[in-house]
């Protein structure tokens, strides 16, 4: 008699999602994607606008984290073959039905870290 095969592990949707938009960035570039493709240099500048205090982004990091959307499935790379070199990303199918997620995120963010400022004023 053979061995039963064991049942498939399940993986956690929460934890499969938390490991494919985890990253400083991930989220900041699929949401700046919504408006339309947008070059390396566009994306990056994206990523500077409001992002006071901090450091800006090194090449190296903003490509690792393009490189990690496009293998998720999220954005898709097009690369014009032309030189000097165009490269577009834009968001597949999977990562515009990603943006009303981002938007709940957006408004969650909104509501509540409105409060914690509030509060904080009033302890000091």
């Amino acid at each position: 008699m053979a061995n039963p095969k064991p049942a498939p592990a399940c993986g956690c949707p929460v934890a499969a999602f938390q490991k494919m938009i985890s990253g400083k960035y991930k989220l900041r570039i699929v949401w700046d994607l919504k408006d339309g493709p947008r070059r390396y240099g566009e994306i990056r500048t994206g990523l500077l606008r409001g992002a006071s205090g901090s450091a800006e982004i090194a090449p190296r990091v903003l490509s690792r984290e393009l490189k990690a959307l496009t293998e998720s499935g999220l954005i898709d790379r097009r690369d014009y073959g032309v030189v000097p070199p165009k490269v577009e990303y834009r968001l597949t199918r999977k990562g515009k039905s990603f943006v009303p997620v981002i938007a709940a995120i957006r408004n969650w963010g909104a509501r509540h870290l409105e409060d914690n400022v509030v509060e904080m004023v009033a302890a000091e």
